[in-house]
């Protein structure tokens, strides 16, 4: 099957001398309650061909497994509302930038640690240094999406949370579409990205980080939470 890369993006990408298909595969929007399996077998499979690995945007998983939440669902204690002010946003996402998601990462985390984030964060600034808060908050809480103008609705007024368990995911999600094919749970965005949890070694996860490095899914209203990478 063809595919068309999204908006600004490009289908290829050359890593230590290699070249690599990013094909983004386009999909109905993920709803709470969607059987996530029932989804990557209904549009995974047309697209696979021997040998290709599958990533899968954690956002979708962590949505399968019921951890998005409205704003109105969620009441932002007042140490959320102060610690929000203080962290930066940016065009790429709004992060823990406001009271709904900074509440969501004091849970998710527990208050102890994103003080002690915070306060770190806050030492180490006045040095020209940066990165520390999320370093010591943890992956869960850099994993946390707040809504922006660009997501795709219902996502537009909700906080989606990091997935559980998303090696497990990626090892059950191989054993669906077939053990000829990796898989891959992918944190990715227009500034950077992780590899939540995969079927690959340490090496080829550093490589998969590299390959999606300009983040071919796009992060707005593409709706094309899965892709396939191959090498051409």
């Amino acid at each position: 099957m063809t595919s068309a890369a999204n908006d600004g993006k490009q289908l290829q990408a050359t890593v230590d001398g290699r070249i690599y298909d990013r094909i983004p595969i386009r999909t109905r929007v993920v709803l709470p309650g969607d059987d996530l399996d029932a989804v990557i077998s209904q549009y995974a499979p047309p697209h696979l061909v021997p040998g290709d690995l599958l990533f899968v945007t954690e956002k979708i998983v962590a949505i399968a497994q019921g951890r998005s939440y409205r704003l109105d669902e969620i009441e932002p204690r007042r140490l959320a509302r102060f610690l929000s002010r203080y962290v930066a946003r940016t065009p790429h996402g709004i992060g823990l930038g406001m009271p709904e998601t900074m509440e969501m990462a004091l849970r998710e985390c527990g208050t102890v640690r994103i003080l002690a984030a915070a306060a770190v964060s806050a030492l180490t600034k006045l040095f020209g240094r940066r990165g520390d808060f999320y370093r010591i908050a943890g992956e869960k809480a850099r994993a946390i999406d707040g809504p922006t103008s660009g997501t795709i609705p219902p996502y537009n007024e909700a906080v989606v949370l990091g997935p559980s368990d998303p090696a497990g995911v990626a090892a059950h999600l191989q054993t669906l579409i077939g053990a000829e094919h990796h898989v891959a749970v992918v944190d990715i965005n227009d500034i950077g990205g992780n590899i939540l949890g995969s079927t690959l070694d340490a090496d080829a996860e550093r490589r998969l980080v590299r390959i999606l490095a300009d983040n071919p899914l796009g992060q707005g209203h593409q709706s094309t939470p899965l892709g396939i990478i191959r090498e051409a």
